[in-house]
């Protein structure tokens, strides 16, 4: 087996991010590569201080790469594991986020505006009647879906989708729950609608997770407002009188909780929780540590893993690790007082979408790891972690497709939504370790 490695050494605080690239699919470890050091691109907050970022060049990550066939099944041998990816459900057009419900059943969202079931390993013809309507443009349309943490007792599931006007000329992101009974929804609420009215079609956020307190998190991406170098302070993303490009915090009946950050001020909107994001299409609170992260979507390189705290702003467009589309300058910077740093970031950009903190017992090494989607990269990025650091990056799956959810199932497998930007037909599939490898 021809092998190309390397291993790779990045500062961080005076300690190295190791890691090791190959091509070949051959089983990675630390010995027989070449020990050499890289450049850090960059510099992350975390708790204590500053510390390095992982450079995020193709150097800076191991690869995965498949290995054989099994069974019609792909197969991978990565750092830890050998792998097959195995279809759970085929058919599906712009499949956006995946849910697990306690009778067994697997919801999926289809951009378009239809909420499917997969029961028994097998998708059902007809989707889920009473889901809102939706401006299904551009990236707009039926969004996230998570069911309520007491699902089994009180049927609720959330939904994000792109809520129209009423001529359908603009949208923005908004929030719903409904009862789920007898493969229905009724009972829909509108609890929250954004205000992040737009025409365009891109940048809704539109990630939603509870916190375990009585809580809902909300992502809203910037409405691609465009951002000017001249005027990057006036961005509405850098703006608190609205919502875009803002993570926000509810009472799960989409009440303000009075200790949101920025209640009791005239010049914001209370709903608020964290500002100065672009399009964060990633989210997930640490079931151990409570920690809320992040990801969001750089312009042309740039995506950030950001740890989400109260009232603070995450920069965009003012700093930032990318350029526009075409290479044009609009950050003024890579840092600024009072703007906070990523935790890590990619360039050139993979299009960061789903976000997952594994917990399983399938991969019992992978556990604590952070597990991120591309859609440009079409791959798999596995974060490994220590405290609220990034000390290592494998890319588990390259060329597989655009990865829109990861999702941890209560199997303990690893779930993935596969989407095509044209509008083919695709699937969502599992990653199963394999056995004696």
């Amino acid at each position: 087996m021809i092998r190309d490695s390397s291993r790779d050494s990045f500062p961080v605080s005076g300690s190295f991010i190791e890691s090791v690239e190959s091509t070949s699919g051959a089983r990675r470890g630390p010995a027989g590569s070449d020990a050499r050091k890289a450049p850090v691109h960059g510099r992350g907050r975390a708790a204590g201080g500053l510390v390095a970022l992982g450079a995020v060049l193709a150097l800076g990550a191991a690869t995965a790469a498949p290995a054989q066939a099994q069974g019609g099944a792909q197969v991978v041998e990565s750092e830890h594991y050998t792998f097959r990816v195995v279809t759970v459900a085929d058919g599906l057009q712009h499949p956006w986020s995946i849910a697990f419900l306690p009778n067994g059943d697997m919801l999926i969202t289809e951009r378009p505006g239809r909420l499917r079931i997969v029961r028994n390993g097998k998708l059902l013809p007809d989707p889920v009647p009473g889901v809102p309507p939706v401006r299904a443009q551009g990236q707009g349309g039926l969004l996230d879906v998570v069911p309520h943490p007491d699902f089994a007792n009180n049927r609720l599931l959330y939904l994000t989708y792109s809520k129209p006007n009423e001529d359908g000329s603009e949208a923005t992101t908004a929030v719903a729950r409904a009862k789920f009974e007898n493969d229905r929804l009724t009972d829909l609420e509108e609890i929250f609608v954004a205000q992040a009215w737009s025409r365009g079609g891109n940048h809704f956020g539109s990630r939603l997770v509870f916190d375990g307190k009585g809580h809902i998190l909300i992502t809203v991406g910037d409405r691609a407002a465009r951002p000017e170098l001249e005027t990057a302070e006036r961005h509405p993303a850098q703006l608190l009188t609205n919502h875009q490009g803002t993570v926000i915090r509810l009472y799960e009946d989409g009440r303000v909780p009075e200790d949101n950050p920025f209640v009791g001020r005239s010049d914001a909107l209370p709903e608020i929780w964290s500002y100065g994001h672009r399009n964060p299409q990633g989210l997930a609170l640490h079931p151990e540590t409570g920690d809320l992260w992040l990801n969001e979507h750089g312009p042309q390189g740039g995506d950030e893993l950001n740890l989400v705290r109260p009232g603070l702003n995450y920069g965009w467009p003012v700093i930032g690790y990318g350029v526009q589309y075409g290479g044009s300058i609009i950050h003024r910077g890579t840092a600024q007082e009072g703007m906070e740093q990523p935790v890590h970031y990619w360039v050139p950009s993979i299009a960061t979408s789903g976000l997952m903190i594994y917990t399983g017992d399938k991969f019992p090494a992978w556990r604590g790891n952070i597990f991120v989607g591309g859609l440009a990269g079409q791959q798999l990025a596995r974060l490994t972690m220590d405290g609220q650091r990034v000390v290592a990056e494998e890319t588990l799956l390259r060329g597989i497709g655009r990865i829109r959810d990861v999702r941890q199932g209560p199997d303990g497998y690893i779930y993935l939504a596969i989407d095509d930007r044209p509008g083919g037909l695709t699937p969502v599939v599992r990653l199963e370790p394999i056995p004696g490898f």
